[in-house]
This record gives C-alpha cells, structure tokens and sequence, in this order.
C-alpha cells in the first residue's frame, strides 16, 4: 500500500501562475483522511515552495516533508532548518556563470538561504519568476558573484524558450564540467540545470523513505518533466500528468488524463489511492 506521493510542484501540482488548484486542495484532504503523506518535491528552494501553500491550510500539511533544490535538500514541513542539505562545488558555479555572462545567458542562480537570483531574462521569463518567492533580480552589469557574498551555493540554471537549445548548451557544457562534481539535467521545457553530482529527486526521496522507515516499493514520485526522471524510477510507482514530456513519459507506470495546470492530484488518489483503501 502507498504511504507517500513524491510530487513536482511547477507544471505537476500547481498552474501556470504558481498557485495551487482547488481539486488538488480537495485531493490533500483525501490523502490526510487516508493516512497518506503528500510531499512537495521541487528544483526550487524550500522558502519558494511554502509560499505555495501559504493559503493551505496547515492541518494538511501535518507532519510531513518538502524535498527541494532537486533532492538536495529535506526540510519538515514549517521547519527552516533544513535535515538534509547538499551544495555545489564553487568553482564549477563560477565556470557556469562566467560563460553565461560571455553569453549572456538568461540565468538563476540559487543559494542556502532561499534566493534565486536572476539575470538577462527575456521579458516573458521576468513575468514569469515575479510570482516566485525568493527571486531577486540582478542588474546587466553584474559580472562576479560578489552577490552571493556570504551564502553556500546550490545549483545554477539558463533558460531558453528554445529548449532545444537548452539541450544543445547542456552537451556543449558536458565536457567542460567535471562530473564527478556537477550534474546536468532540464526542467520545464526551458531550463538546463547544473547541480551536484548525484543528487536529484530520486535520491532525495530514496533519503526521505529511509528517514520515515518507509519502503520505496510503497511510494509514488509525481511528476511531468526530465528532472522528475529520478524520481519516477526511484518511487514504487510513477505517475505522469497529461502534459509530461516525451523524455519522462517512459518512465511513468501510469499517465493521467488531466494536466498539471487543471490539478491532477484528484484522479491519482482515485485511480491509485482509493482503489487500496477499498480492497484493504
């Protein structure tokens, strides 16, 4: 029987406006009705996704876990103080940064404490992000990551519409980073994301279930897009939302007939979760 849904949050679990749909508020109360932990699962930072939830209410959220910067980190959900933390090496963050701004690559660039900061992005991408909590945008002439003074690093991203060129400056940029230190993967149809080497969603939930004493057999990783590959493989079970993209799309067990953006998380209780409970 699964005891925990591992879930992506942007295209997965909330609309293109970064808020939750109300079926998937319903859908919350079914699962704490049903004993069944829901656990945000997110590339962003744990600050960014509690925003999310700031109208939920807190009774649903209960005891259970955000998995954040791509399974780098674990918090308890309401605890700022993170049990699992991971961070990048300096040096190849610096690389990355150096080429963006040769490039002038639209970026974010996230640290331990909660930031995103952002630089050259397109229009659309600036509007996007604005309903982000966390991000700070930088000024075109910033060219050293003196704004950072002070804090760990995490992991950075560039972002292009293009997503075909996201892929080509991810097998560009392969070569050039060491893999022992820094590992690539994409996000949203437009981001190519640089992380630590070995973590990702998957082994922050593999982390999680070892914490909770919970098998992975009986968890289920939630999720639409390349970063949520780990994940999928990972979990007992993985579930795709109608929009999940053709590279994660093998890796689902099921694929629901509803997009994130519509809010998926009802007709995976009700196609998942509640046949168990019936037969239990």
């Amino acid at each position: 029987m699964y005891k925990l849904i591992a879930s992506d949050m942007d295209e997965t679990f909330l609309d293109s406006e970064h808020r939750i749909p109300a079926p998937n508020v319903e859908a919350l109360k079914r699962l704490r009705e049903l004993g069944v932990l829901f656990v945000p699962s997110s590339g962003r930072p744990y600050r960014s996704i509690m925003a999310n939830f700031a109208d939920v209410d807190p009774e649903l959220m209960r005891d259970t876990y955000v998995i954040s910067y791509n399974g780098g980190f674990i918090n308890r959900f309401g605890d700022s103080k993170p049990l699992l933390s991971t961070l990048i090496d300096r040096e190849s963050v610096e690389f990355l940064y150096r080429y963006g701004i040769e490039h002038r690559l639209a970026m974010h660039i996230y640290t331990d404490q909660d930031d995103i900061f952002t630089q050259f992005l397109p229009p659309e991408e600036d509007e996007y992000v604005r309903t982000i909590e966390g991000v700070v945008p930088l000024d075109d002439d910033v060219s050293d990551l003196s704004f950072a003074e002070g804090k760990q690093l995490v992991k950075i991203l560039y972002m292009d519409t293009d997503f075909a060129h996201c892929k080509q400056l991810g097998s560009e940029l392969a070569p050039l980073i060491d893999p022992t230190k820094v590992d690539i993967t994409y996000s949203s149809a437009r981001y190519v994301e640089f992380v630590p080497a070995g973590v990702n969603k998957g082994t922050g939930l593999a982390h999680l279930a070892e914490l909770l004493d919970i098998d992975i057999s009986q968890t289920i990783g939630f999720g639409d897009a390349a970063n949520d590959i780990d994940m999928l493989k990972a979990a007992g079970l993985g579930v795709g939302v109608a929009n999940v993209s053709d590279d994660a799309r093998p890796y689902c067990g099921l694929v629901l007939n509803t997009t994130g953006g519509e809010g998926a998380l009802p007709e995976l209780v009700e196609r998942v979760i509640e046949p168990e409970h019936r037969t239990a």
